[in-house]
């Protein structure tokens, strides 16, 4: 009846931040709320990737321009501050050459960007 307990220990020694898993500061919840979080980034990256690969095109001229309907949506979407967003343009016309072909590296940036 002890082996569980031994396992556990012998798990813990092997792993390289067993404070981490085993430690008096971790709280039940953690996890849980772990993992609804990275739902939700995971649904909010769904959103601005499709935003940005339905509209690559439009979303590139409106780099360009330093604004534009479907950038704002797909920063809307992305959940950049609206006080971020004029320096957060300025960041994304000095790279669009990475976002000509890429749309990918687009929405990791806007990802980035987001909170």
């Amino acid at each position: 009846m002890r082996w569980p307990y031994a396992a556990v220990i012998l798990v813990a020694a092997c792993s390289q931040d067993a404070g981490r898993l085993f430690g008096p500061t971790v709280s039940p919840g953690e996890g849980t709320s772990a993992v609804m979080g990275s739902a939700a980034y995971q649904k909010r990256q769904g959103d601005v990737e499709l935003i940005v690969k339905s509209n690559y095109t439009q979303i590139k001229a409106d780099i360009r321009a330093g604004g534009g309907p479907v950038l704002t949506k797909a920063m809307d979407a992305a959940d950049i501050a609206a006080s971020d967003r004029p320096a957060r343009i300025i960041q994304l016309q000095s790279n669009i050459g990475l976002y000509q072909a890429t749309p990918g590296a687009l929405v990791t940036a806007l990802m980035v960007y987001g909170s």
